[in-house]
């Protein structure tokens, strides 16, 4: 294989370097704005600073909003609809599809705010239909939506290794790419809007129903008097393995610190828009309906914004030992 010339790799450089301010002139030339400002919002919106985007953030706390303009800048607008004035790209990451319609078309009106061309960005984990109807009731106004929900927790939220959805036109979609690339590293289009918000339910299902499982196969191995450890190691090399067996049990429950980043209220939200999807469609899916049943109840066992780890806790006492 021939060797790059001195010349080659400093042209290599030279464009590499050429590419980066190119990048960077861009995120400087984009106008963000950005609604919500809670566990994932912050630091997603703090990416978007710092990849040097022009961000105009509110969030309804007036104090975080405050706190958040102080340790890490960009700009304070003083309401949705504020926050809407003169950007290209309006990002929500809200609680609920309710909350977003709310912010967006109803008391907080921010598309009364949006110039002609911009384009709505719900970030939040919607109801797939709700989500729809938005849409449709923006694209009345002349707003195109794309719904991106995120993968990876606060965690990869902080670095900015987010995996995201998309569902839009495909012309939406690549408008929006540069500011979505600012907080994740992968982008991957599930089809027209709201197809994102139920790939990330469908998703959120599986990975619910993935960690009982596994995790009722450790407490009975714990229970035949199996050392915990090697029952992992052993799964996780073979045909039970899966990402919660992978990348939680020795990390968060077998450590005790059951602090995975993603909390259990959260992951019952996810778990219930799939089964109204489900429903919706008269599909019968038994199992998936005691998934939610489950979680549901340990969320109501649980503290108050417990991690969804510590269902571990309540499947032990059911099985009759003492965890971790």
């Amino acid at each position: 294989m021939r060797r790059a010339t001195p010349h080659e790799v400093a042209a290599r450089r030279a464009a590499c370097v050429a590419e980066a301010l190119d990048n960077s002139y861009q995120a400087m030339q984009t106008k963000v704005g950005f609604i919500g400002l809670g566990a994932m919002g912050w630091p997603m919106a703090t990416n978007l600073v710092k990849k040097q985007f022009d961000v105009r953030v509110f969030d309804v706390r007036g104090e975080v909003l405050r706190k958040f303009i102080t340790e890490v800048g960009g700009t304070a607008a003083t309401s949705p609809r504020d926050a809407a004035k003169g950007v290209d790209v309006l990002i929500t990451m809200l609680p609920n599809s309710k909350l977003v319609h709310d912010v967006l078309l109803g008391e907080g009106d921010a598309a009364a705010g949006l110039d002609l061309g911009a384009v709505v960005v719900d970030m939040s984990s919607g109801v797939p239909t709700e989500t729809q109807a938005t849409a449709a009731a923006l694209l009345k106004r002349g707003f195109e939506m794309v719904d991106a929900p995120v993968s990876g927790a606060v965690r990869r939220a902080i670095t900015g290794e987010l995996s995201i959805v998309v569902g839009g036109t495909p012309q939406s979609i690549d408008r929006v790419r540069p500011v979505l690339s600012g907080m994740g590293k992968s982008i991957t289009r599930a089809g027209n809007v709201g197809a994102a918000h139920a790939t990330k339910a469908l998703n959120n299902l599986a990975l619910a129903g993935s960690f009982l499982i596994a995790v009722e196969a450790l407490l009975v191995g714990k229970k035949f008097g199996l050392d915990t450890g090697a029952l992992v190691d052993f799964i996780n090399a073979s045909s039970g393995m899966n990402y919660n067996t992978q990348t939680k049990f020795k990390q968060f429950l077998l450590s005790g610190t059951f602090a995975a980043g993603f909390a259990t209220d959260l992951l019952v939200k996810d778990v219930g828009i799939a089964l109204e999807l489900a429903q919706s469609m008269d599909a019968d899916v038994p199992f998936s309906t005691m998934c939610q049943a489950l979680w549901h109840e340990a969320s109501q066992r649980l503290a108050p914004a417990s991690d969804h780890t510590e269902i571990a806790k309540v499947a032990a006492q059911k099985v009759g030992v003492a965890f971790p």
